[in-house]
């Protein structure tokens, strides 16, 4: 298999693919930008899509240059945005970029990954240097952009700091030559001002290689934290396995191209069951290995075919011997609300050594270490601390 079709694959665009084969016939080692603004501490499987790809042109002999937009994320990247973003202290930044460093060498080789920070350049830009940049763009050419027409055409504010975010990203390529640039297919607008601006400096272009946007657990929106359909980079094995056996069928293709490199052909023609479990072990011995992965089918089997208990279920104790159920599944984790407490009892989704428990009052009187289930896949052993009322 050449380069070019290797690359190709689970790829929304590339523009453009002649000039990405003169590059690769070039011989050398090609330059492959991607940039971050470190606007939330944690990345899911979603944020692998293009990491993954950036991997991939690592194993083929490039280098990936990650830029964390630490200048960047005080504007915020308005793309697909109905409103401003809210700007984040540059303590928040800091800290996020950091988690950012550590989550990001689960996928890409270090030995081959150069970390930049796009404020070591754009802090010294003065105001001419914005003032000279931002004629090299029009109004015209921004208000082509489908988020900005769309706030603009109903009044909606768009302020000119959103309208400099695509060329300060576009000005990273510059400055970093970028011979390739990678975002997701949100991100194509500011890819291509990264191509003229290159141009307009004497450079040539980089090429665009835009990503499909991966949708999350509920198989509707993109994958987010703040939809609560993600799977997390750092999730446990368990909880990993588990979310993954979660997906709707629909989207268990999308997932093996995108997160995986399996020969689609070769699970084309399998049962769902099994192809997901295939799915599940595969993503799950990429972060945790081959054992990890087999212990985590093994307990999937356990629970959810033979309707049997985990193997190992953490102790919560309890100083009562009666607690009201909504209470206790708050304090021992198993929700982050109340309010979640509530919701999953009327849906049927807690049971008390398997016996489902509908009434929200409800008040768990303990005589015994009981298992207390939430959902499919959380479990807690209630116990009385001391094995006595205190």
């Amino acid at each position: 298999m050449d380069q070019l079709e290797k690359i190709r694959r689970g790829v929304a665009e590339i523009i453009s693919e002649d000039e990405l084969r003169d590059k690769l016939n070039s011989k050398r080692p090609l330059r492959i930008k991607f940039g971050a603004d470190p606007t939330s501490p944690d990345i899911h499987l979603g944020h692998t899509v293009i990491l993954r790809k950036l991997r991939q042109f690592q194993e083929l002999g490039h280098r990936v240059i990650f830029i964390i937009g630490d200048f960047t994320a005080r504007i915020g990247d308005p793309s697909g945005r109905q409103e401003t973003r809210p700007s984040l202290s540059e303590r928040e930044i800091f800290k996020n970029a950091e988690t950012y460093k550590e989550q990001v060498f689960k996928i890409l080789d270090r030995s081959k990954t150069e970390v930049v920070f796009n404020s070591s350049w754009l802090d010294r830009m003065d105001l001419r240097d914005v003032v000279k940049l931002s004629s090299l763009y029009t109004v015209a050419r921004m208000l082509e952009r489908d988020d900005f027409k769309k706030r603009y055409d109903e009044k909606r504010d768009i302020t000119i700091l959103e309208f400099l975010y695509p060329l300060l990203q576009g000005y990273d390529s510059v400055i970093l030559h970028a011979d390739v640039e990678i975002g997701g297919t949100d991100q194509r607008f500011n890819l291509l001002v990264g191509r003229v601006l290159q141009r307009r400096f004497g450079q040539e272009s980089q090429v665009v290689i835009t990503m499909p946007l991966l949708e999350g657990l509920d198989g509707v929106r993109k994958m987010s934290k703040s939809y609560g359909n993600y799977v997390g980079v750092t999730d446990s094995a368990k909880e990993m396995f588990g979310k993954l056996m979660s997906i709707p069928d629909s989207l268990m293709d999308k997932y093996f191209e995108l997160l995986t490199e399996v020969d689609l052909n070769k699970i084309r023609d399998l049962h769902p069951k099994k192809k997901k479990m295939c799915l599940a072990k595969n993503i799950v011995s990429f972060y945790y290995g081959r054992d990890a992965a087999e212990e985590e089918e093994k307990e999937f089997e356990r629970i959810f075919r033979r309707k049997e208990y985990p193997k190992e279920i953490p102790i919560f104790y309890v100083k009562k011997r009666e607690i009201n159920l909504v209470e206790l599944m708050k304090e021992g984790k198993l929700v982050e609300s109340k309010l979640e407490a509530k919701r999953l009892i009327s849906q049927g989704g807690v049971r008390i050594d398997g016996k489902r428990i509908l009434a929200e009052d409800y008040a768990i009187k303990i005589e015994n270490p009981c298992i207390l289930q939430v959902g499919k896949r959380r479990f807690l052993k209630i116990a009385i601390q001391n094995g006595k009322d205190e």
